[in-house]
């Protein structure tokens, strides 16, 4: 039996949009944080496209997008602002950043 060839890999940072050296990729996670809760709260109430573009104010191509994962086409207002609509409450906490932590975290409860 031969031995395995050694598997090389790179560990991730945590965060795929600065491991592919994007810009901001503090704000691209953020985002996709963020438009990943909107998505799955819609998809738990089976709403049809329509309905969807209804309840957030937005048009069927936009509805699309966010339901694809395409979260960097959208700010994190208007994130922030589609869970408002979703009857979530949105809370932004300014701490101080201790040596060694992320600039930016997103917590859901």
């Amino acid at each position: 039996m031969k031995p395995n060839p050694k598997i090389e890999f790179e560990e991730s940072s945590g965060n795929v949009f600065a491991d592919l050296g994007l810009d901001h990729p503090e704000e691209l996670l953020t985002r996709a944080q963020l438009g990943h809760s909107v998505r799955m709260i819609l998809e738990k109430r089976n709403l049809k496209q329509r309905e969807i573009g209804k309840l957030l104010g937005i048009k069927q191509p936009e509805v699309s997008n966010l339901m694809n994962g395409r979260y960097t086409l959208f700010s994190q207002e208007r994130l922030f602002g589609f869970l408002n609509k979703l009857d979530r409450k949105v809370t932004v906490k300014v701490t101080p950043r201790r040596s060694g932590e992320k600039p930016q975290e997103v917590f859901f409860a």
